[in-house]
């Protein structure tokens, strides 16, 4: 992320906070943060709505708002994505959106985690996989956020802050191959 960019996605991120708070409404803007960020993840319509720069700023806002009004958002985050599309910097969402949700778990005392795993996991598998996490980030506070990528065949990759703990077949396949090259 560019300086420039990583600036003015954290000044919104800041207001965006700033006026949850004031609101009493951080938990509810966080939620829908997150379904946000779920629904561009999984959407290619969507995140061409956002990132393209042939759709006109009151185009992206039309489109942002009824998708968020059908999903049920919040109001302040209907406006607010409004104005970050009325701006131009609608294509900054996913950053602003990361930074509001690393900036509320630090304010809670969380540690956040992302785990990557080959399929989606049940709440089961997702409860294990947390309380793994937590005890190797010795802190019962995890902020997990969670996304499938089916090129790992299977495993799991856990980043805590700066750690990585890989444990997916992809790397342990590469590092075979890479092993098996140095050997002939």
């Amino acid at each position: 992320m560019s300086s420039s960019l990583a600036g003015f996605a954290s000044r919104y991120a800041t207001a965006l906070y700033e006026l949850a708070d004031d609101n009493k409404v951080v938990d509810a803007v966080a939620k829908d943060l997150a379904s946000i960020k779920d629904m561009v993840n999984a959407s290619e319509d969507l995140t061409r709505v956002i990132h393209s720069p042939a759709i006109s700023r009151d185009d992206q806002n039309k489109a942002m708002t009824a998708v968020l009004e059908k999903a049920g958002a919040h109001e302040l985050v209907v406006k607010f994505i409004g104005v970050v599309a009325s701006n131009g910097r609608l294509f900054a969402l996913p950053q602003i959106i990361e930074i509001f949700l690393a900036d509320l778990a630090t304010r809670r005392g969380e540690v956040s985690a992302e785990v990557v795993s080959a399929v989606a996991l049940d709440a089961k598998l997702e409860d294990e996989v947390k309380k793994a996490v937590s005890s190797v980030a010795g802190s019962d506070k995890i902020s997990l956020s969670m996304r499938v990528d089916d090129s790992l065949i299977g495993g799991l990759v856990v980043r805590i802050g700066s750690r990585m703990i890989d444990t997916s077949i992809k790397t342990k396949l590469n590092r075979l191959e890479m092993t098996m090259k140095g050997v002939g």
